[in-house]
C-alpha cells in the first residue's frame, strides 16, 4: 500500500497542472497546434461487447527538462529521435473508452469538457459521431482523479455532462482525495488538485457514486486492476467476452514512445515514480504474456494495439 507521505511529497507540479490549467497550451504555438485525427472515433469487436476509442483532442507541449524527471534531456530526445519522433515538443492525446455491453454503457475517464485548452473537448462530438448522446452512457469508470481524467464529468457551469450516468471510482483514489485533513496539510501546489477533485465529485448523491476496491469486478466481464503509483488509487481494467480480453491500462504510461521503451523513466505526473515503474513493469509483463490488446489514455490514436518486448522495454504497435 501507500503512505500518506509517499504521495504527498511527489508530482506535485505535474498534478497541479492538470486541474484547470491551459499551462501547456501557453508556449505550443511556436510549434504549432497537434494534428487531431479526421475521424476521431474508432470501434473495436470484443466477443459480444464492442469497445470505442473517442478522442477527447490532444496538447502539444514544448519538452524540457522537468518531463522526464532525473533523466538527462538529450538522452530522452536520443529515444525520441530513434523513432523518427520531434525532439522540441511532445503530443499529448487524450482517448477515453467506451464499453457497451448490451443496453449498459461505460464510459472509461472523460477527458476535459469545456474545462480544458482548444485543441481539447471533442469527446462529445466523436461521441456523437460514434452513434450515442451523453444521455445514453449508464455508467462513467474513473481510473483516477487526475483532472484530464475527470473534469469531463461536469461542464464549466456545474451541470453534468453524463446526467443519467452513474460514477464508479476506486476505493483508495477517493479516500485519498477526498481527505479533508490530507487536503489542508497538501502543499499550495496541490491544492488546486484536491479542489477539482471535489468540484467533479464532491456533491455527487449515494446512487450516483459507487466505490470499488481495486481487484475486484466493476461490472459483468469488468475487472479492476490495481496499478498504484502514478496515484495513490490508480487503477486499470480488463475486459472479457467470449474468451477475448482488452485492457485499459489509463496512464501507466504517458507516452509509450518513452516510458513503455523506457519503462523505469518516469513522468513529472508520477505521484510515486518508484511505485509507478514497478506498476508499469507488472502490467506491461501482463500484455506481452497474455497478449491481450491494450488501450491507453495517453496512446496515440487511435490508441489501442499491442504490446511487445523491444529492449529493455515495451513497444506499442498501434492497430491500423
Amino acid at each position: 500500500m501507500f503512505s500518506r507521505r509517499s504521495f504527498m511529497g511527489a508530482g506535485l507540479a505535474g498534478t497541479s497542472a492538470l486541474v484547470f490549467s491551459s499551462v501547456w497550451s501557453q508556449s505550443a504555438p511556436n510549434f504549432g497546434a497537434p494534428t487531431l485525427p479526421a475521424v476521431g472515433f474508432r470501434r473495436m469487436n470484443l466477443g459480444s461487447m464492442e469497445i470505442i476509442a473517442l478522442n477527447d483532442g490532444a496538447v502539444r507541449r514544448p519538452l524540457g527538462e522537468e518531463f522526464v524527471p532525473k533523466v538527462p534531456l538529450d538522452n530522452v530526445k536520443a529515444l525520441l529521435a530513434s523513432q523518427n519522433l520531434p525532439t522540441d515538443y511532445i503530443d499529448v492525446p487524450y482517448t477515453p473508452f467506451l464499453l457497451v455491453n448490451g443496453n449498459q454503457r461505460y464510459l472509461f475517464d472523460t477527458g476535459f469538457a469545456d474545462n480544458g485548452p482548444p485543441t481539447t473537448g471533442k469527446l462529445l462530438t466523436n461521441l456523437a459521431a460514434a452513434g450515442f448522446k451523453p444521455e445514453d452512457i449508464n455508467n462513467v469508470v474513473l481510473s483516477h482523479y487526475h483532472g484530464d481524467h475527470i473534469n469531463g464529468l461536469r461542464y464549466k457551469n456545474g451541470s453534468l455532462v453524463y446526467p443519467n450516468a452513474r460514477v464508479h471510482v476506486p476505493s483508495v483514489e477517493h479516500a485519498f482525495w477526498m481527505d479533508d485533513a490530507r487536503m489542508a496539510a497538501a502543499p499550495q501546489g496541490m491544492q488546486g488538485a484536491f479542489a477539482g477533485v471535489r468540484r467533479a465529485l464532491g456533491n455527487l448523491s449515494g446512487d450516483q457514486l459507487v466505490k470499488f476496491e481495486p481487484g475486484t469486478e466493476v461490472a459483468p466481464g469488468v475487472t479492476s486492476i490495481a496499478a498504484f503509483g502514478h496515484t495513490p488509487g490508480h487503477t486499470l481494467f480488463k475486459m472479457q467476452s467470449q474468451g477475448q480480453s482488452f485492457a485499459y491500462v489509463a496512464d501507466i504510461t504517458n507516452v509509450p514512445s518513452l516510458f513503455a521503451r523506457a519503462p523505469d523513466w518516469a513522468v513529472l505526473f508520477d505521484m510515486n515514480p518508484e511505485m509507478a515503474r514497478q506498476s508499469r513493469r507488472r502490467i506491461f509483463d501482463m500484455l506481452v504474456k497474455e497478449k491481450m490488446m491494450a488501450g491507453g489514455f495517453h496512446f496515440p490514436f487511435p490508441a489501442f494495439g499491442t504490446i511487445a518486448p523491444s529492449g529493455d522495454g515495451y513497444q506499442f504497435n498501434p492497430v491500423v
